[in-house]
């Protein structure tokens, strides 16, 4: 029992650099290791044809829109079970846990009747006429959606331990997940061992495939190794906790949703440039995936963190969180805006770049480089909003920086048929964001006056 004392509260009394770390370096490893889907996926794709690896960036808006639910889901299944625990009330942690898996199957089933409804109607518009992309693409996301009973359940199933302080058990059932993947995307994509070419398809196949594994080591871990979270499925949660989850995880299920529009309504901007823009984007964003682990591993553990303290009392360990959040987020990204400033063609050569894709490529990896860097402060406000439960005030932050901003500027600058200048909206967006995290964070940290400062 002393044991388990311990481990609960390692979150109220670890000392908060070293805890950071000890939480944030194993989402780190385990969010790079994720990163490794959607980047392999595209590396392989981009063998097949360029066409391929369009269609592949034209599902990304899509699948970041089946995310926002998981996400959603793991928010706030994260911040209300974190806040249970700190205040050692079992019966809400049982109830939380009861109502996320319930969220997460429901989820599932929205997301099948959205493929079936709109997915062939999507690449009819979005791949500019021609059949081929929309081919490769309908195949590729129908597969992903159809079958993402995988994804949503670990989702939830990685949330658990995060919550509980344990993000290193998290490390073993993403890198299942990922291996998996790995394994067998060449396999699938390129038809090895017997299996037929299945290209596009394949590349889905292999990734519902490692996301199923991912969710079952999930069970499996948080049955032998996290027993202060129990949990089972019921199609009769308690309505309280279900509430509670959706009022923390909407804010960002609705973000990045709306992300998903602006990532949907850029393609549609820069099919008008030409479908290498598009290929260009969606290379961006997996380089994107990659290279901010540092940041999101941070930030993704300093929630519930910030939760856990919030449910005990500690002003001081919250303030110390954010601090030590934004300072390691920079140092971890630094390595990579290095590599991305000076050696873009590099990169991109990796996705088969041919010579005009290098000619659109390396300014936009350059610019959008500078744009990630920028986005850090917000990133690290951000989480710590979530983690006192001011989802909207999150939500607002986020939206305006990822999708306000974004689509005003790539609006004016389209027009201008200059590419460059619809890259540099992205920085103008992150700058405009800084200053109302600043004010929100100053503004929502002044309400906790009440908490104790030791």
């Amino acid at each position: 029992m002393a044991d388990t004392a311990q481990k609960e509260n390692i979150m109220g009394t670890q000392k908060m650099g070293k805890l950071i770390l000890f939480t944030g370096i194993p989402l780190m490893i385990s969010l790079f290791i994720n990163s490794l889907y959607n980047f392999v996926d595209s590396m392989f794709v981009s063998q097949v044809s360029e066409k391929a690896l369009t269609a592949l960036s034209l599902a990304a808006p899509v699948q970041l829109l089946v995310s926002a639910l998981g996400l959603g889901n793991a928010v706030g299944l994260n911040a209300v079970i974190s806040r249970a625990l700190g205040r050692k009330d079992a019966g809400e942690v049982r109830r939380a846990a009861d109502a996320a898996i319930f969220i997460a199957f429901c989820s599932w089933g929205a997301i099948t009747v959205l493929c079936l409804l709109f997915v062939k109607r999507y690449f009819a518009w979005q791949s500019g006429g021609d059949e081929v992309i929309a081919e490769y693409g309908v195949q590729y996301l129908t597969v992903c959606m159809l079958f993402s009973f995988g994804q949503m359940g670990q989702w939830v199933f990685d949330r658990f331990v995060i919550a509980s302080g344990r993000s290193g058990l998290f490390l073993f059932t993403l890198s299942a997940a990922s291996v998996t993947n790995l394994i067998l995307d060449p396999v699938f994509i390129f038809g090895l061992f017997g299996i037929p070419r299945l290209e596009t398809l394949g590349a889905a196949i292999a990734t519902v495939i490692g996301q199923t594994v991912g969710m079952l080591a999930g069970i499996v871990i948080n049955r032998k190794w996290n027993r202060e979270i129990p949990f089972g499925f019921t199609l009769r949660p308690d309505r309280r906790s279900v509430a509670d989850i959706l009022k923390v995880g909407f804010p960002s299920t609705l973000v990045q949703i709306l992300t998903s529009f602006v990532g949907i309504l850029m393609n549609s901007i820069l099919i008008t440039f030409s479908s290498t823009s598009v290929a260009v984007y969606g290379i961006c964003i997996r380089i994107n995936g990659i290279s901010t682990v540092g940041i999101h591993g941070i930030t993704n553990g300093l929630i519930p963190i910030v939760a856990y303290n919030y449910g005990a009392g500690n002003k001081r360990r919250v303030s110390g969180a954010v601090r030590w959040s934004f300072l390691y987020g920079i140092l971890f990204y630094l390595p990579f805006l290095a590599a991305l400033e000076f050696a873009p063609a590099r990169v991109l050569r990796i996705f088969e770049a041919s010579d005009y894709m290098l000619e659109i490529g390396i300014p936009a990896l350059r610019i959008l480089t500078l744009a990630w860097l920028v986005s850090i402060p917000a990133l690290v406000i951000s989480a710590g909003l979530q983690g006192l439960s001011m989802g909207m005030r999150s939500m607002i932050l986020t939206m305006s920086r990822q999708a306000v901003w974004p689509l005003v500027f790539a609006g004016i600058f389209g027009r201008l048929g200059n590419l460059d200048l619809l890259w540099i909206g992205f920085i103008l967006a992150e700058l405009l964001g800084a200053p109302l995290a600043a004010w929100f964070w100053k503004k929502g940290y002044g309400q906790m006056e009440g908490w104790k400062l030791v």
